[in-house]
């Protein structure tokens, strides 16, 4: 049933969305590609299963658990080697390479401790009630999926867009130099960036695991492919980008293991994705400019 696999689609695009929302956050306000963000994301869902395995969390404490043990990774990736490259006025390729570097020690590290087999959430972490609504059902974890991350890319737009710290951001994406000029704390904003984003990047991990019931070391290596695709088609550092990427490619994977079969998957999704680059290689909602220092 198509509407059926629309609620599906609709699901697993918020959590690529949500995702993406902090990887394209971190590039616009830093102007850094962050490879490590897949591995932040990895640790996020970790923590938020010992949370719940061994200290007998609810869920939702177990997801603010993992924002915060999240947010604090990348509040320490930026303390410890993005804020020494910006000192020392390195290139850009150069805190990709370095970002790399972080998130294999984060992946192998995780696999050291808790080894590289899959790990589950507890049964009955999730209510396994479903809501019928015109013959599609909804599950409780579906909706909890698109319930949490539609209001966590909301509140990130809105603050974005209508508070001060928004347009401070905003000031720092167009010329770090000109914001610092005019009074801003740059520097703490890039901290305050580097946390929420790798916040988001955690929680996005506990929903992955959640809807594929299923943990594992390297699980944001295929995520950060799929966070790069998204930004690249909603455009590099845009917000609205991510959130439309982020769908449009969870659609695309659900339709295609519906209609095609679960081995084209990744064919079919990203093939689309190519295509449509070809026409609009700036990306839907980018813009070719040049950054000023």
């Amino acid at each position: 049933m198509l509407e059926q696999q629309l609620v599906n689609a609709l699901s697993l695009g918020c959590v690529y969305a949500l995702f993406a929302l902090g990887f394209t956050l971190i590039f616009g306000v830093l102007g850094v590609i962050n490879l490590s963000h897949g591995a932040v994301f990895m640790v996020g869902a970790y923590a938020a299963e010992q949370a719940v395995s061994h200290f007998a969390l609810p869920l939702w404490a177990a997801l603010a658990f993992a924002f915060a043990l999240s947010g604090g990774a990348g509040l320490l990736i930026d303390w410890l080697v993005l804020r020494p490259l910006r000192a020392r006025g390195a290139p850009h390729l150069i805190p990709m390479i370095a970002t790399i570097g972080v998130g294999i020690i984060l992946t192998n590290g995780v696999q050291g401790i808790f080894g590289a087999e899959n790990i589950r959430f507890p049964a009955g972490v999730v209510s396994e009630r479903t809501l019928s609504i015109g013959g599609v059902d909804i599950t409780a974890l579906a909706l909890g999926i698109i319930a949490l991350s539609l209001v966590l890319m909301a509140v990130l737009l809105l603050a974005l867009k209508r508070t001060q710290l928004g347009r401070a951001l905003r000031a720092i994406a167009e010329s770090p130099r000109a914001a610092y000029l005019l009074g801003i704390d740059v520097e703490g904003l890039f901290r305050l960036t580097s946390f929420v984003a790798a916040g988001l990047g955690g929680v996005a991990g506990v929903l992955i695991g959640l809807y594929s019931n299923a943990l594992y070391p390297l699980m944001g290596k295929s995520m950060l492919e799929k966070g790069i695709a998204v930004i690249i088609l909603g455009g590099m550092g845009d917000v609205r980008g991510a959130l439309i990427g982020g769908l449009f490619l969870g659609l695309a994977e659900v339709l295609s293991v519906a209609y095609i079969g679960s081995s084209m998957r990744d064919a079919v999704a990203f093939g689309l994705l190519f295509l449509i680059l070809l026409v609009r290689p700036k990306g839907l909602f980018g813009t070719v400019f040049e950054r000023k220092a």
